[in-house]
């Protein structure tokens, strides 16, 4: 998927930390996706752009597709971050530069680590389910990984158990024991947890993890906050555990990490350190180079907007602006 950056910039005294207060519920906002989709953009925020290294976070539908098209998003370019990919409904078809063509269905992982450079591109087959409903996630990638090789892998057998009255699905990282097969390159846990009865669950924490949950159906409720489809309550660090009410029934995801110190440039597909580096990234690929070309798509690649005016800043995961 693609974005713009379109936030404002947030200014922090030198020295002056942020205070974390014990729950923040972030509201989503609806963007445009492609000429089909619109999907709650969930992180980055203002005042929050990250949870751990989860630096992005879409979710999309329910939505009815069954006479549409579905997702159509033609061949784009990513730098320095994962993509994570993760249905409750529908089909979608990845293909990349790297010549991986894989349909990607409920229960099934995608995990697109872009390094240095990649493209690739995400559609519904044309025979596809009557539902799309899931989310996509950036991971950024930091220092000692983020100019590295590209690499796709497809995840269809994932840890899954039941913790009282939750079922979890563990997508990448660790939590309780349990370790992911997707390979990441920070401390952080993504999980989907599924409630099966209306009794408090609970789950245990990192204390040196922040974490944030969101709710793909149904709803949440957190030390007296309620979470719908919608919005992202962040968790700060220092908890050993999660407690939660859910109706039955819901679908809830759970991403965590360790905070990511290193200040961003995130601006449309690239996550990068300067302005640089973006404005590289951009002119590579408009020039057809660096990314390569899309396995069996013939769409024409996705042009990139113009670079603004002014010069990109990098931003801390507060969304302070570096001077």
């Amino acid at each position: 998927m693609d974005r713009t950056e379109s936030l404002p910039a947030q200014t922090r005294a030198p020295g002056v930390a942020a205070v974390e207060p014990p729950t923040v519920l972030l509201p989503g906002h609806d963007v445009p996706l492609g000429r089909y989709t619109v999907v709650r953009r969930l992180l980055p925020q203002r005042t929050r752009r990250m949870v751990g290294a989860w630096c992005f976070v879409d979710h999309f539908g329910p939505d009815d597709v069954a006479d549409r098209p579905g997702m159509e998003v033609p061949p784009h370019p990513h730098t320095g971050l994962q993509t994570v990919t993760w249905l409750l409904d529908g089909e979608i078809v990845h293909r990349d530069s790297l010549g991986n063509v894989q349909p990607i269905r409920p229960g099934q992982l995608n995990v697109m680590t872009s390094g240095h450079g990649i493209a690739h591109s995400e559609r519904s087959p044309a025979e596809h389910p009557p539902v799309m409903h899931g989310v996509q996630l950036w991971v950024a990638l930091p220092d000692g990984a983020r100019a590295g090789a590209a690499d796709f892998a497809h995840h269809a057998d994932l840890p899954v158990w039941r913790d009282g009255d939750l079922d979890v699905t563990l997508l990448a990282g660790e939590i309780a024991g349990e370790r992911s097969p997707a390979v990441v390159h920070t401390p952080l846990v993504g999980a989907q947890l599924v409630a099966r009865g209306a009794a408090p669950a609970g789950l245990p924490l990192r204390r040196d993890f922040e974490y944030g949950l969101l709710a793909m159906s149904g709803s949440a409720e957190v030390d007296d906050v309620s979470v719908a489809p919608g919005a992202l309550l962040h968790l700060p660090a220092g908890r050993e555990s999660l407690t939660l009410r859910a109706a039955p029934g819901s679908h809830l995801l759970l991403l965590g990490g360790v905070p990511f110190e290193e200040p961003l440039v995130m601006w449309w597909n690239f996550v990068g350190r300067s302005h640089e580096e973006v404005a590289a990234a951009r002119e590579d690929w408009m020039a057809g180079r660096r990314f390569g070309v899309v396995a069996d798509d013939p769409a024409p690649p996705l042009p990139a907007p113009e670079l603004p005016t002014t010069r990109l800043k990098a931003r801390t995961r507060h969304g302070d602006v570096l001077r």
